[in-house]
């Protein structure tokens, strides 16, 4: 299959932000957009992206590996600063937010949300977002939030624990990964704003689009797994977990229905 060079130009026209995106940085190649993002001293504006076509060391959650077919997908990094600490959960549901959006905009398919940051077309994986940071004094320096989505990808060997899916195999056509981007951070730039003004409002909008409240989950964390009812997101963003009357508030993990 073709990969066609991204087309910085093309990108840019359709990019309507103050500063997300503003500083734009295009790689060929990087061990990880994020990493380069976190320790690179020269990038630091607030809005920098970075989009690498390769990433050798891309990483999922739980160091999970993230493959991705250079020049066919999005794999971009983008930088934050002077990040209020309570913050960074809901900035990271309203990234998944943001991509789930544009897709809908963009190319009419049905999302959903998984927690804490998968975006699903018709219950397959579609994006997921890796968040990092590094502080200074107490206070989050840098705020990095990854994004990987299938774009034109077709073919996703292996095996995986959602089965994968990509923009293009749901749309039935071929996407322009230039549009996409832009889609992206114009809204990514908004919902920022709403996070200083009306979390409350983000955090209702990412629950709208998760089928999985109300229902009952297993959460698999990196030592236990728990199970229960999937009860609510909190006003940071974590997952209330019920099981019979005990409720408690889960940080990270895999969330599957059962």
């Amino acid at each position: 299959m073709e990969n066609k060079e991204f087309q910085i130009e093309e990108f840019d026209i359709k990019l309507d932000t103050e500063e997300i995106g503003r500083q734009f940085v295009y790689i060929q190649q990087v061990d990880s957009s994020n990493a380069f993002l976190l320790t690179n001293k020269e990038l630091k504006t607030h809005g920098t992206v970075v989009l690498a076509e390769e990433q050798t060391k891309g990483k999922g959650r739980l160091n999970r590996e993230w493959q991705s077919h250079p020049g066919q997908n999005l794999t971009f990094s983008i930088l934050l600063r002077k990040v209020d600490g309570k913050k960074v959960n809901i900035i990271n549901l309203a990234a998944s937010l943001v991509v789930a959006q544009a897709i809908e905009n963009l190319f009419q398919l049905n999302t959903s949300l998984k927690w804490p940051n998968d975006v699903l077309i018709d219950n397959k994986k579609a994006a997921g977002i890796l968040i990092e940071s590094t502080s200074k004094a107490n206070e989050l320096d840098r705020v990095v939030i990854g994004i990987g989505i299938n774009v034109n990808q077709i073919n996703f060997p292996g095996k995986y624990l959602i089965e994968p899916t990509s923009v293009r195999k749901e749309f039935k056509n071929k996407v322009s990964r230039e549009k996409l981007l832009s889609e992206v951070l114009n809204l990514f730039e908004e919902v920022l704003y709403k996070i200083d003004e009306n979390p409350e409002d983000v955090l209702e909008d990412w629950k709208e689009r998760c089928n999985m409240i109300g229902g009952k989950v297993k959460v698999e964390g990196a030592k236990e797994t728990k199970f229960g009812i999937f009860d609510d997101i909190d006003k940071e963003g974590f997952l209330i977990l019920k099981t019979g009357e005990k409720t408690e508030r889960i940080h990270f993990g895999d969330v599957s229905l059962r």
